[in-house]
């Protein structure tokens, strides 16, 4: 069990770094200090799936930490 959560942990870490990485550099708060000034808008395609990609990678990780705390 400690094994498979073991695998979990690394591949979620993987997952959670890439789908940060390959988010638009002017949104967010990088936007606020230097970045574009196109104001708000809603995130469509491709950003609305990684900013759901990064929630749910986000999730299993720290889901996955406390359950390898308590196994």
């Amino acid at each position: 069990m400690q094994t498979a959560l073991f695998y979990v942990q690394i591949a979620s870490a993987i997952l959670l770094a890439l789908s940060i990485l390959l988010q638009n550099k002017s949104a967010g708060l990088s936007a606020t200090f230097g970045g574009s000034g196109s104001g708000f808008s809603s995130k469509r395609g491709v950003d609305k799936l990684l900013v759901n990609a990064t929630i749910f990678f986000a999730l299993i990780f720290f889901g996955g930490a406390l359950a390898y705390l308590f196994v």
